[in-house]
């Protein structure tokens, strides 16, 4: 990739661009929020964009000279809901947190009530954890999953929603590697007399594409991330029935932020017009299919994995079960090292700090945009397990290295 007009102005910042490139070039990416997008998204959200105030919708903005970004919107907004089977759809938000501040302030009041999943168990941060917005506006109770199983209760839930009565419950999760029965979190919702927001952000590609059941339709709010399996523009989503459009619209502007980024906008409507085509629904089951046999190769080195296995595109590790001694943070460390780039991550009934941990998140969707099959997934999965296996044998992890390096040659991506 190219960076001559960036090097003439700004050496500095040309320089970590081009060792960036080689980075994802010459590692593979298994943080299971990341992917690679097209080059085509790529010139999307470079364009002269950047440059257009917008503030409003297509048809209502503040600003003249928007016709051009009204088409560019419209398109976004069209092929989501397509792709979603959503009755409205906002784009703007710049983020799927944002999108689920968005719902917050379409229909609570601070000090109102909501029912999530424990950050430790799966939960996201702006579902309610204490240091976030949400935690400090709102008044939080949180569910967690069956410690036995690693699976979400869902009597627990109802049982929870029952005594606790909030005003919104949230489902869909950031390290939960099973697919969400979104009806059971709805019949708690309806016991409560109480909204449901479902985050999809890091499914929003699998449930395009058939891969996991949608909550759109059952749910009163869907969001999402548009970067992760979808490989749209960077930011968020939020979907609803019409009844709430006027009220999730307001939330998104005025209510927390003034001009969209349309640069991004545009990233994400070539996005969704590449997740149309049906290609994609080959991507996301092989993204699908890649995560299966990483976690049967995990198990198969003797790891232990939250909820035995995945449905989606993560496998969740607990290294108590096989590691003692070796932190999340030691393993993803040690794998970096190596060439292999992943998350620590909490797990259930984790008793270390989150910026250590006792878990590690693996994902699929990246080395799947790559061209990884389930044979290559298999090597990379037995490379993790010897990196960590052999954690303090320098020369294993040469070894190693040399075979990630071989791995990205063969897989070679922006060439």
């Amino acid at each position: 990739m190219e960076y001559d007009h960036i090097r003439a102005v700004d050496p500095d910042v040309a320089d970590a661009l081009e060792a960036e490139v080689e980075r994802e070039r010459d590692t593979l990416e298994m943080i299971a929020s990341e992917n690679f997008v097209s080059e085509a998204v790529l010139e999307a959200q470079g364009s002269t964009l950047t440059n257009k105030y917008a503030e409003g919708y297509p048809g209502e903005r503040y600003y003249g000279g928007c016709e051009h970004i009204d088409t560019v919107e419209s398109l976004a907004i069209e092929r989501a809901k397509e792709l979603w089977g959503a009755e409205h759809v906002n784009v703007q938000p710049h983020s799927g947190s944002q999108a689920n501040m968005g719902v917050y302030l379409a229909v609570l009041e601070p000090g109102d009530k909501i029912l999530s999943l424990d950050l430790t168990h799966g939960g996201h941060l702006s579902h309610g954890h204490k240091v976030n917005f949400a935690g400090k506006l709102y008044e939080v109770e949180q569910y967690k999953v069956d410690p036995e199983t690693g699976y979400l209760d869902y009597d627990e839930i109802y049982e929870h929603a029952v005594e606790f009565e909030p005003d919104i419950i949230v489902s869909g999760y950031s390290a939960y590697p099973r697919q969400v029965e979104w009806e059971r979190i709805q019949e708690a919702a309806d016991a409560a007399d109480a909204y449901h927001l479902a985050d999809i952000a890091h499914i929003t590609g699998l449930v395009a594409a058939g891969e996991h059941p949608s909550p759109v339709g059952v749910a009163d709010f869907v969001t999402g991330s548009t970067h992760k399996t979808i490989r749209s523009g960077r930011g968020g989503i939020i979907m609803c029935d019409e009844e709430y459009a006027d009220a999730v619209d307001s939330a998104v502007i005025p209510g927390m932020q003034g001009g969209p980024l349309m640069h991004n906008i545009a990233g994400k409507a070539v996005g969704f017009k590449e997740a149309l085509d049906p290609e994609f629904e080959e991507y996301a089951a092989q993204t699908v299919e890649n995560a299966k046999v990483l976690a049967e190769t995990f198990q198969n080195h003797g790891f232990g994995l939250v909820s035995g296995g995945t449905d989606t595109h993560l496998v969740l590790v607990d290294l108590r079960e096989s590691h003692e001694d070796v932190t999340g943070k030691d393993a993803e460390e040690a794998l970096e090292d190596v060439g292999i780039v992943l998350n620590a991550n909490t797990v259930p009934g984790e008793t270390r700090s989150p910026f250590v941990a006792s878990g590690i998140r693996a994902g699929t969707p990246a080395l799947t945009t790559r061209g990884f099959d389930a044979d290559d997934i298999e090597r990379v999965g037995d490379l993790i397990a010897r990196t960590i296996n052999h954690i303090d044998d320098d020369d294993v992890k040469a070894e190693v290295a040399e075979e990630v390096q071989a791995l990205c040659d063969e897989n070679p991506l922006y060439e």
